[in-house]
């Protein structure tokens, strides 16, 4: 049996197993592949789970393990260094691990289909977390200048309290990296201006369950292209599976 699985603090929201169970048996994989859910109240729980599931060979990481996950990998592919955050661990053969990002090349390929980048092109990155990190790569990557969004004011980046409605108008692109509006909690959002936002924004936001989050209404409502994170989950999802199968 080869078994994968997804380790986070909560993974009601989470699409991943439905997703490659499904895949397992379209492959004709599913008598001998299994993908688990794995709830861990604290990432010290990592090495129990590990020594408790042998046959496991591939874990994907979300939130709030995504960087304090790399102190316990053996390496890191560059990917993941390039990031400072893992959401792919690979179990080699020796027994060490590997942790690789995949989140960059999901999150950009499905910007590339959403977002018309041109070259005063400005975004905005709501959050400062693992996601956030691998999205800001992305958008070097694609030549798109951004700022961070966080809330503490100690930090690098814009408060959510300087988000005047100037500093929105001036960035076309803004992509929420938050855990705010994620199933059960879908009455949460981003506190922005909404109202000062028209058919020149774009909204992409990593949630993907509900399939339109409050930020998305409210940015769709004002007039916004919008954008959920299923595409994200799919691209960053068969990277993953590739470099599992050695791909």
């Amino acid at each position: 049996m080869r078994q994968f699985g997804l380790i986070g603090r909560t993974l009601q929201h989470s699409f991943s197993q439905t997703y490659f169970t499904q895949k397992f048996y379209s492959l004709g994989l599913a008598d001998d592949h299994r993908y688990d859910l794995f709830e861990l109240a604290d990432i010290h729980e990592l090495p129990a789970l590990l020594r408790a599931h042998p046959q496991l060979v591939g874990l994907n990481v979300t939130v709030p393990y995504k960087e304090v996950v790399v102190s316990y990998l053996d390496e890191l592919a560059s990917s993941a260094a390039r990031v400072g955050a893992v959401n792919v661990i690979e179990r080699l053969a020796d027994g060490r691990l590997r942790g690789h990002n995949t989140d960059v090349v999901g999150f950009r390929e499905s910007l590339r289909q959403f977002f018309p980048n041109r070259p005063d092109s400005r975004a905005l990155v709501l959050g400062a977390g693992g996601a956030a990190k691998a999205v800001i790569v992305a958008l070097s990557d694609l030549g798109i200048g951004y700022l961070s969004v966080i809330r503490d004011p100690l930090g690098h980046g814009l408060t959510y309290n300087e988000l005047t409605p100037k500093v929105l108008k001036a960035h076309s692109l803004i992509i929420n990296t938050t855990p705010l509006g994620t199933y059960p909690q879908v009455d949460a959002c981003p506190r922005l201006a909404y109202e000062v936002l028209g058919p020149q924004h774009y909204l992409y936001d990593l949630v993907y369950n509900p399939s339109e989050t409050l930020f998305m209404a409210k940015g769709r409502e004002a007039g916004a292209h919008t954008k959920n994170g299923f595409e994200m989950l799919e691209r960053q999802a068969e990277a993953a599976w590739d470099i599992w199968n050695g791909r």
